[in-house]
């Protein structure tokens, strides 16, 4: 199994069949366990074995494959499965973490790991240092003895900001500090964080992996002493586990992630490419292009420029409001990885809950645009953008 390639992995890898040798992952849907005595039941609170159950926010026959499927693919010893991506982000920092610990973090992040890294973690006691990531002269002065680990978004939200996993690891670890890496952006087909450095990464699955925007959804990754002994202990005791419906949808997903992230990143570089010479377009951020402030870093560490773009339109809100507006096929949303294009103006979305000078230091404009490529035909994505973009 493991010398699969990576298609194989994702339609084959962890599979559990009953005695009815069903083709399809089975649904277990069920929150608690029957023991055939007292004594098994006594035995497994103690210590549960492999395919031994307790109870759903433990862990779930389907749940589990789910995790074991994605460990699989990112070539890694364990996973554990979440409710969200944010319960992924929030598991992995806080069951690593402690009053009087050091973090450095990218100052780049979504809004909601910007709030639990900002907010919540200096709340309990955890010094935080924030740097510009895309900047090693920063982590190296940051990085200091006592740091306990480092995070950040690898692909940044939602200005594509390309961090060099490998420098910023080697930086880490050269101080004894654990490297935490939110991959969504990236996606699991596109960068192997773990070949880089990372020691522990992050998904949303809710976004490429979901791919069709049905389930919330997240996975913690990483070693079994991490994933058994830090973390499940801290979300099995929180409460953030996945449910075993959701774990299910995820698994139909992730059979086709890899056909449907190729197919949306080739799609993404020719729009990409379109997009920049449109005269309302006065800035195009896209990983593949060689335009891109980090091309030389995303061609080391990515095998694609990614499903995502980020573009300025001109005219601002207004500019950009227009913009959206006057789309037909993008839909308007703040989700992204999906099988549907999605538009997000971050500025009034995804990061309003920032100062307007902390939106500026992060690259977005008011009129900074997300685009989310889909599955759609190329050719009605670019005719749809091309022509919203001339009634700005």
């Amino acid at each position: 199994m493991n010398d699969w390639n990576p298609r194989t992995k994702l339609v084959h890898s962890g599979s559990r069949r009953s005695q009815y040798g069903e083709m399809a992952e089975a649904i277990y849907l069920t929150q608690g366990f029957a023991y055939p005595d007292a004594a098994t039941a006594e035995r497994r609170f103690i210590e549960s074995g492999e395919d031994e159950f307790i109870y759903a926010r433990y862990g779930n026959p389907t749940v589990a494959v789910f995790e074991d499927r994605i460990a699989a693919l990112e070539g890694c010893e364990a996973a554990f499965a979440t409710a969200s991506g944010m319960a992924a982000v929030n598991g992995a920092l806080f069951s690593m973490l402690k009053a009087g610990d050091h973090v450095v973090s990218a100052k780049a992040l979504f809004g909601s790991c910007l709030y639990i890294v900002e907010t919540l973690l200096p709340r309990f006691g955890v010094e935080v240092t924030f740097v510009e990531g895309t900047d090693l002269d920063q982590w190296r002065d940051a990085v200091r003895d006592d740091t306990t680990l480092v995070f950040f978004e690898s692909l940044s939200n939602p200005t594509l900001e390309v961090i060099d996993v490998a420098a910023v690891a080697e930086i880490a670890h050269a101080k004894g500090a654990q490297v935490v890496v939110d991959n969504v952006f990236a996606t699991p087909i596109f960068m192997r964080a773990f070949d880089l450095g990372a020691d522990v990464v992050i998904y949303s699955a809710t976004k490429h992996i979901d791919g069709q925007g049905r389930c919330l959804g997240g996975v913690v990754l990483g070693t079994e002493a991490y994933i058994r002994g830090t973390l499940e202990p801290y979300l099995k005791h929180t409460g953030g586990a996945m449910s075993p419906f959701n774990a299910w949808v995820m698994l139909n997903g992730l059979q086709t992630l890899d056909l449907r992230c190729r197919a949306q990143a080739e799609s993404a570089s020719r729009l990409a490419d379109a997009l920049a010479g449109h005269d309302a377009v006065t800035r195009v951020l896209y990983p593949g292009r060689s335009d891109h402030p980090q091309h030389g870093v995303s061609s080391r560490q990515m095998s694609s420029g990614g499903t995502m773009i980020a573009i300025e339109v001109a005219g601002g809100q207004a500019g950009a409001f227009r913009f959206l507006d006057a789309l037909h096929v993008f839909l308007i949303s703040n989700n992204l990885g999906d099988a549907k294009s999605i538009v997000t103006h971050p500025r009034t979305t995804t990061h309003q809950r920032l100062t307007e000078e902390q939106r500026l230091a992060l690259g977005i404009t008011p009129g900074t645009v997300r685009l989310s490529i889909g599955l759609e035909d190329v050719a009605d994505l670019e005719a749809d953008l091309l022509s919203a973009l001339d009634t700005i």
